[in-house]
């Protein structure tokens, strides 16, 4: 059936019209949507914080450092509550993906944020309540 074929003014010619726009719609989205997805190897990039993100301890931390701006692995362990081996490595992890720095005052390492990106979506969920 081609778009451009006439009305016959029945139910069933008027029900095809509204299937046709509807899928012209429909072709609209997919197309808007195509567009507008990012490149593959900055989606590889988003899984790999947002599976960082989904470790529970991680976020914690994050969480942590968010609030505190710059804090040691021990205090940052005590408001984890975590031993500071669990944190040292996790902040290991968490640096090597460019999610924290350091900086070094003598022998103390204080981590902060370095991603601005996960930075902005810690300050977006920190004080909103969890919802599924």
């Amino acid at each position: 059936m081609h778009l451009t074929e006439p009305s016959d003014g029945t139910p069933e010619d008027a029900a095809r019209a509204e299937q046709r726009h509807r899928a012209l719609d429909e072709d609209h989205k997919v197309c808007d949507a195509v567009a507008s997805l990012p490149a593959g190897d900055t989606i590889h990039a988003w899984v790999t914080r947002f599976a960082l993100l989904a470790d529970p301890t991680r976020l914690t931390l994050l969480l942590c450092i968010h609030t505190a701006g710059e804090i040691c692995v021990s205090d940052l362990a005590v408001a984890a509550g975590l031993k500071d081996t669990t944190t040292s490595q996790a902040l290991r992890l968490l640096r090597a993906q460019g999610l924290v720095a350091t900086q070094r005052a003598g022998r103390v390492v204080r981590y902060r944020l370095a991603d601005e990106t996960v930075h902005a979506l810690l300050h977006e969920v920190a004080d909103q309540p969890a919802t599924l």
